[in-house]
């Protein structure tokens, strides 16, 4: 026998009120009392009701349903984002429609039309990093857009990101309490934000240890070829560096194959962090972690995304969530 549904009806009944009043504290309308409503939601949770999504929407004159924008969904590091953004818009009975696109002109301008022919609440723009700023969209939706582990160039857009400041800040202070002084730092290319942004933390905190670089940055690109390279030559400037600081855990990585390929030791002679906690993103959770690193918060920033945008009371600007320190084997 199939088992019979519970109606809103059955929630009134239940909790002793008339209809019209169940249906407000359910949906959140009108003004009622908060005791009121507390009594009818725990009717509803006991009596296990769930809502008519669509007959809500149409009450409520709102879909429930948030546009997520990316570039390139199968990056790891979107992934986390879109996961935690997904679980924290369903937990909140919202449906996701997402679209993943290149975010060039062309490819921008299809995604947004098609958003803006679908019933959509809100769109949640997801990004792959901090290295460059994502266009704009924000003016070209009667509906509020929230952008996500990226920025834009709009202050009034609502922005949640990782603080690449504080990134670099926290890996330098990590190398500085292990006791290494003669710190060096490999990364990507000049040109890149993240880059820029990661540095000027790490030197900062150097300068108050009065410290600086024992060597020159090394400026490349995100790839473990480029950090193994990069070490050697470090080496070879600065024979007695005991620590560096490698912009990404790729990086990090290939520094560790150059170091070692110079007989030194990790980390009794050099010791090394890098950022992105990598080892968590792509392999078992519950496996020994080796390389010491800085988590930037991509499930914080998805979760905040997705709450940022669903809260009325939003404000522009942009919101960065704490890094958190991965100590393992290496720093």
């Amino acid at each position: 026998m199939a088992e019979q549904l519970v109606t809103l009806n059955d929630v009134a009944e239940a909790a002793g009120v008339s209809l019209s009043t169940a249906s407000k504290a359910l949906n959140g309308t009108d003004r009622i009392s908060v005791a009121t409503r507390e009594h009818v939601r725990d009717t509803a949770l006991r009596l296990g009701f769930r809502h008519n999504a669509l007959a809500r929407s149409f009450a409520r004159g709102r879909s429930q349903t948030i546009g997520v924008l990316t570039h390139r969904a199968s990056n790891p590091f979107s992934r986390v984002v879109l996961a935690s953004t997904a679980t924290e818009l369903g937990a909140r009975e919202q449906a996701m429609l997402l679209y993943d696109a290149r975010f060039g002109e062309a490819d921008m301008d299809e995604s947004i039309l098609q958003l803006r022919a679908r019933r959509i609440d809100g769109v949640i723009v997801v990004g792959t990093g901090t290295s460059h700023a994502t266009p704009s969209i924000t003016d070209r939706f009667d509906v509020p857009v929230v952008y996500a582990f990226t920025f834009t160039e709009e202050p009034a857009d609502v922005i949640v990101t990782a603080d690449d400041v504080r990134i670099g800040r926290t890996a330098a202070a990590r190398l500085l309490a292990t006791g290494r002084r003669r710190i060096a730092h490999i990364t990507a290319t000049a040109d890149d934000e993240a880059v820029q942004r990661r540095m000027a933390g790490a030197s900062a905190v150097l300068a108050e240890a009065g410290l600086e670089w024992a060597a020159d940055v090394r400026y490349g690109r995100w790839h473990e070829g480029w950090g193994e390279q990069a070490a050697g030559d470090l080496l070879d400037e600065v024979p007695d560096l005991d620590a560096i600081f490698c912009g990404s855990d790729a990086i990090a990585r290939g520094a560790e194959r150059g170091l070692r390929t110079a007989g030194r030791r990790v980390p009794d002679d050099v010791a090394l962090i890098g950022v992105d906690n990598w080892e968590q993103l792509m392999y078992d959770q519950s496996s020994q972690r080796h390389l010491t690193t800085v988590e930037v918060g991509l499930e914080q920033i998805g979760r905040l995304a997705a709450r940022q945008l669903l809260d009325p009371e939003r404000e522009p600007g942009i919101r960065f969530v704490d890094p958190q320190l991965v100590i393992a084997q290496t720093a």
